[in-house]
């Protein structure tokens, strides 16, 4: 299982993470030089995904650097090499509200990767990608389904002696989380099942 994670790059060796399978850092201009995650946001996403998922290889696509926040153009750059890669899953811990950016990612996102997003945002509420919904009533060890989106655990994986409502949370983390979950129903059926799967899963609400 090829997983990518566009985000703010993955320290490797972290205890939560392990190996990285690999790494590239992307601007609005083109391929940058520098995959260092300088705010642990995408490390984090890498730890919950982990979690469910022992055996994936991680793929560190970074798009933020010192701040959580970036251009559009770095988006798509790194969702069409996601495309190129044959990645089978993206976890997009991000959004804009931006109506502008609604074509150009639907045409990137086309025959690429199924991706998981946060929903009512971009891309996370084009059809085809997996919109995700922050719950923090949620075990993180299971899933709900309404409507058409799903609700996660807004919180990543525990660290000891720190109690959850002060470690990074939020709707990225549920991003992460349903990341795992789809990733392992991808395991047992073929992609054309996934939704059928994963509604089967889930605790509807």
């Amino acid at each position: 299982m090829r997983i990518a994670i566009i985000d703010s790059g993955i320290h490797e060796g972290h205890p939560h993470v392990g190996a990285v399978a690999g790494a590239i850092h992307f601007t609005a201009e083109g391929v940058g030089g520098d995959p260092v995650d300088r705010l642990g946001h995408g490390t984090a996403v890498a730890g919950a995904i982990r979690e469910k998922m022992p055996h994936a290889e991680l793929f560190a696509v970074k798009v933020f650097d010192r701040r959580l926040s970036a251009q559009i153009g770095a988006i798509l750059r790194a969702l069409e090499w996601c495309r190129e890669q044959r990645m089978d899953l993206v976890n997009l811990s991000l959004g804009t509200a931006n109506p502008d950016h609604r074509d150009p990612l639907a045409a990137t996102l086309r025959d690429n990767a199924v991706v998981v997003s946060a929903a009512g945002m971009l891309p996370g509420s084009l059809a085809g990608v997996v919109g995700v919904e922050a719950d923090a009533s949620c075990p993180r060890g299971r899933f709900r389904h309404r409507i058409g989106l799903f609700l996660a655990s807004p919180y990543p994986r525990p660290i000891p002696g720190v109690p959850p409502e002060r470690n990074l949370n939020g709707v990225s983390f549920a991003v992460a989380n349903m990341t795992g979950f789809v990733a392992l129903a991808l395991e047992s059926v073929p992609r054309e099942e996934l939704w059928a799967e994963l509604r089967r899963r889930a605790e509807v609400v």
